[in-house]
């Protein structure tokens, strides 16, 4: 795999690239934020021109699929409108769920309040169904599976924040931007607090696997993005000291 600072190459042949992205980036254009930096045009300087067919968060880190040329982003795009691709996201959040499986089916407003937050709204909300699997506990935190069967803006923050979970490190939905700090988490841990260089301090939420159909091919395909760093370096200490992985099923 070619690493950049920005993106890791999962895939790519004539008609897609896959990559795993660093968490900052936007996926496209963003009409709040015409300055941010965005994925698309970064990786264009690599593979030319590349078309979005679905989008996540600029905060969340992971599997993103674009499109290489016009009629691979007409396939693409009516797999992802018509619910035909399988999205699986880990995430880490504040405090233990009461269930061990959770959909909840509510539907949100995008940029439905003054910090542009996606809300709950019955009248004008547009459908929304998020599936949600305890994968374990870890100490003050949970490892929890997402499986969103629609794709609206923050919707997996959303959903979250209305079953009273918050995700680590989301100032946004939760709250709270504490970071994951090792000394926070580790009984016996001798160093330095003042100096401690924290595990993880951006929003804890990872697009970790897509199952679709190959444009070209009409094979199915899974493409899966290892964890970033930071995440990666927090799943290994909550591993040794709690004894959960979420990645230990695969």
């Amino acid at each position: 795999m070619k690493q950049t600072a920005n993106y890791t190459v999962i895939y790519n042949d004539d008609d897609i690239v896959v990559l795993n992205k660093r968490s900052g980036l936007l996926i496209a254009a963003d009409r709040y934020d015409e300055t941010a930096p965005r994925l698309d045009l970064l990786a264009e300087k690599e593979f030319g021109r590349l078309y979005a067919v679905h989008r996540i968060d600029r905060d969340t880190s992971g599997c993103v699929i674009y499109a290489k040329t016009p009629e691979a982003h007409k396939n693409l795009s009516l797999q992802f409108e018509n619910r035909q691709v399988d999205k699986t996201y880990h995430c880490l959040v504040n405090g233990h769920p009461l269930w061990q499986t959770q959909t909840v089916n509510i539907k949100l407003l995008p940029d439905g309040d003054a910090r542009h937050r996606t809300v709950a709204n019955s009248k004008y909300g547009k459908a929304c169904v998020t599936e949600f699997r305890l994968i374990g506990n870890c100490g003050p935190y949970s490892w929890i599976e997402a499986k969103p069967k629609t794709g609206r803006t923050h919707q997996i923050r959303a959903h979250l924040q209305l079953l009273g979970l918050g995700i680590v490190c989301d100032p946004l939905y939760s709250g709270n931007q504490k970071p994951l700090r090792l000394s926070d988490i580790k009984k016996r841990w001798n160093g330095d607090t003042e100096t401690e260089r924290p595990l993880l301090t951006r929003l804890a939420l990872h697009a970790y696997r897509l199952t679709l159909t190959h444009p070209a091919t009409g094979e199915k395909v899974t493409f899966t993005a290892p964890y970033q760093k930071d995440m990666e370096a927090s799943r290994k200490q909550l591993a040794a000291i709690f004894g959960v992985d979420p990645l230990q099923e695969d």
